[in-house]
């Protein structure tokens, strides 16, 4: 009796390796340390706040440094990711933020509050400007790793690394902030990234040349969709484009009616992830009385929602994938679905209850996280020869919600010296983002460039 096809395809499952979830690991602990880094601010904010005495307007603008850098280092940062892959310039990446971030325990050697302000703004950009890899970074690996039935599980679970750092270090941050002072947060975080650089060189390949890859893993990726020989290094069998090839492709990139309903989507998304970065805390400090230790233990919980809902946004839409779905309807159900339930944080402004105030915060973020599928988004569209620029481009437009959201609730707080105008704003971005994925984004396919 012969083996059914069932059973071979068992068989072959079984005999395959999982190399691609030990790389999904490092993906995933990286961007833990790349949020936890992007948020010490907003827990050490308050300490500094009151040692150097900034005003909110001073500390809305401090909070947007890191990225005005960020945003504008995006393009090159694809640019350099394309051409001497994603392996070698992560490692660089992740080793110059983690020693921007100790750089920061040195801030109280200034005296006047003008220059204090500023050296920290400085130092908070260059934090920026080496992070504008790293998400470029994951999508290209996620795209070399994953078959398309997996990359929205992939993608959700390092996305969802934001909510877990948060989980894991908000508490941290604020114990040693209000036990040992606000200095050892960016000692021990950065000393931390500096060793994990070196692991991720050590460690991480392109699936073709890993040496824990097996032909039964390496053709199930290639078979799904995945670039499994994407280059790691530079392009030697080719010469670099020229800068006007390199504009042209961009120009594709930035004209496509798909990717720009994409684009704005992600910027309206990270609107609440910059919210929650930088003035939530405050928000419990300065609205709802809360001490720094108890406000850094209480952003905790609705990142536990948020890391939930991210996760299962990823299952959800491989999910209907694998149900027979278009991919259009997979990556977008749980895309609109999850941003409008984000809407409900405008509900804390009518009630008092601290516990009531975290479960709509907690509520919120859940379905933020089910909605946050922009990456995988990413690695479904971008052209294979150019998925680091696709990627730095579409973070780019994100994160410019960085620069808006930080500032926009600075003045909101500066002059109505409430939080309750701050929530409707960043509620409203919520429905923007829900009407560009159904009215501006249309199918969602791999777009094809023309010729440079």
């Amino acid at each position: 009796m012969f083996p059914t096809n069932s059973a071979v395809s068992r068989a072959v499952a079984a005999d395959r390796s999982r190399t691609r979830y030990w790389i999904l690991a490092m993906l995933f602990i990286v961007t833990t340390v790349n949020y936890a880094d992007r948020a010490t601010l907003s827990i050490t904010g308050p300490a500094i706040k009151q040692e150097f005495g900034f005003s909110d307007l001073q500390m809305g603008y401090i909070f947007s440094a890191f990225s005005w850098a960020y945003v504008m280092a995006q393009i090159p940062g694809g640019w350099l990711l394309d051409r001497f892959g994603a392996r070698r310039v992560y490692a660089a990446s992740i080793f110059a933020w983690s020693l921007f971030t100790v750089l920061q325990s040195t801030l109280g050697a200034f005296a006047t509050v003008g220059a204090t302000a500023s050296v920290l703004f400085l130092m908070r950009f260059t934090v920026g400007l080496a992070e504008s890899p790293a998400f470029p970074a994951n999508a290209k690996v996620v795209a070399s790793w994953f078959p398309k039935t997996e990359r929205g599980t992939a993608s959700a679970v390092f996305n969802s690394a934001q909510y877990f750092a948060t989980v894991l270090f908000t508490p941290l941050m604020a114990w040693m902030t209000h036990a040992i002072g606000w200095h050892h947060v960016y000692i021990w975080l950065g000393v931390f990234g500096m060793a994990l650089a070196l692991i991720w060189m050590m460690f991480v390949k392109s699936p073709a040349r890993h040496p824990l890859v097996n032909t039964q893993e390496l053709q199930y990726i290639r078979d799904g969709g995945g670039l499994v020989d994407m280059d790691e290094g530079p392009r030697l069998d080719q010469a670099p484009l020229t800068r006007a090839q390199r504009w042209g492709q961009a120009k594709q990139l930035l004209t496509n009616r798909m990717l720009l309903g994409v684009y704005l989507g992600q910027y309206c998304i990270n609107v609440l992830t910059y919210f929650f970065l930088t003035w939530f805390p405050v928000y419990l400090v300065q609205q709802r009385g809360m001490t720094i230790l108890k406000a850094g233990f209480v952003a905790s919980l609705p990142a536990v929602c948020g890391f939930v809902g991210g996760v299962l946004g990823g299952i959800l839409s491989d999910a209907l994938v694998r149900r027979g779905y278009s991919l259009t309807a997979a990556r977008k159900i749980p895309i609109v679905g999850g941003l409008l339930l984000s809407t409900c944080m405008v509900a804390c402004n009518y009630v008092e209850l601290e516990w009531m105030v975290v479960g709509f915060m907690a509520l919120a973020f859940f379905g933020k996280g089910i909605g946050a599928l922009g990456w995988a988004v990413v690695s479904d569209t971008a052209p294979r020869e150019v998925i680091g620029l696709a990627g730095s481009i579409f973070n780019m437009f994100g994160n410019i919600a960085g620069i808006v959201t930080p500032i926009v609730i600075g003045y909101i707080v500066y002059e109505t010296h409430s939080f309750n105008g701050a929530l409707v704003f960043v509620g409203a971005n919520a429905l923007l983002a829900v009407f560009s994925y159904l009215v501006i984004v249309g199918k969602i396919e791999r777009l094809k460039l023309k010729p440079v």
